[in-house]
């Protein structure tokens, strides 16, 4: 396996969407001492749109995780458009992935996965997987996922 974040992305051949812009008052990105935030972001396609859906009604599990996972792309380009080089993070440290799905839907931490999985594979087993919520909400937009991090930077 390569040895940095960018590397490793680039050896998976993933394409990054464009980062979206705000949609309110808020930064995409904060850097706070030795951390970067990164606000909510949904699964915005190459072509830049987004994703639209809800888990349990228009969407299966596995629809809802490439959602998230989508979501995880979205992220890393909205990091380097607003942040920089990826190689600076060191890991991921949390994860708020909330899930636009029916009352009945009970896998939101199944959907979170396609996310996580993404981390994993582009920060490495250990750096890539930190703590983290899932849960199930309506979101804005019909909107199938929207995700928040927290990374810890490198020193």
């Amino acid at each position: 396996m390569s040895s940095t974040p960018s590397a490793r992305l680039k050896a998976l051949g993933l394409e990054l969407p464009p980062a979206p812009p705000p949609a309110g008052l808020y930064k995409p990105v904060l850097v706070v001492d030795n951390f970067l935030y990164v606000s909510g972001q949904g699964p915005m396609r190459t072509d830049g749109s987004y994703m639209e859906g809800r888990a349990g009604d228009d969407l299966n599990l596995e629809q809802a995780k490439a959602a998230a996972r989508q979501v995880g792309l979205t992220m890393l380009s909205t990091i380097q458009t607003h942040f920089g080089d990826l190689d600076r993070i060191k890991r991921v440290v949390k994860v708020l992935g909330m899930v636009n799905s029916t009352a009945e839907f009970g896998q939101q931490p199944l959907v979170i996965n396609g996310f996580s999985e993404l981390m994993a594979e582009v920060f490495g087993p250990d750096l890539g997987v930190g703590v983290r919520s899932a849960v199930g909400m309506m979101l804005p937009g019909n909107i199938p996922v929207e995700i928040e991090a927290m990374f810890e930077l490198n020193s």
